[in-house]
């Protein structure tokens, strides 16, 4: 997943480049309104269950303060070491990193929460997921032409 999250990322902001900024920034009635704020919060979201997974830094601010990373740039460029740090911690996943229960405080809840490892990494890749086909959306109404997402798909340099 790791890898198909990659390949993904760059597959919609690559179409997400052909935009302007203010096309990518527009209203579009997403959940987090717009192409770029979406993808914001998504890097957000990988960087809170990362912290809590890994030792990754947790963001700063709450996830609905989007965009979290107002430059295009800057958030593009954050999203692909992401991608590659992601890499690299799932090549060295064992068994015991997906094992027991991962115990964290939930500010969107505001309370303390429990929940198996292995659930806890399948959110991380379902987040990213459910979000992506939003912006894929976006981006399809915007008049880019994002690649295909089915996994099947997927070309071989990224396995």
């Amino acid at each position: 997943m790791a890898r198909y999250n990659r390949w993904q990322n760059e597959n919609l902001y690559g179409a997400a480049d052909q935009l302007s900024d203010e096309a990518r920034r527009l209203d579009r009635g997403s959940f987090f309104k717009s192409i770029h704020a979406t993808l914001s919060h998504v890097l957000w979201a990988d960087q809170i269950w990362m912290s809590r997974l890994s030792d990754w830094d947790a963001p700063t601010g709450p996830s609905r303060e989007v965009p979290l990373y107002e430059d295009w740039d800057d958030l593009k460029a954050r999203r692909f070491a992401a991608d590659q740090i992601f890499l690299t911690w799932s090549d060295t996943l064992s068994q015991a990193d997906v094992d027991g229960d991962l115990e964290w405080y939930s500010g969107t809840l505001g309370r303390g929460m429990t929940s198996p490892r292995g659930v806890c990494i399948m959110q991380v890749f379902n987040h990213q997921t459910h979000h992506r086909g939003q912006v894929h959306a976006m981006l399809t109404a915007a008049g880019a032409k994002p690649d295909d997402t089915d996994i099947p798909f997927m070309p071989e340099a990224y396995f």
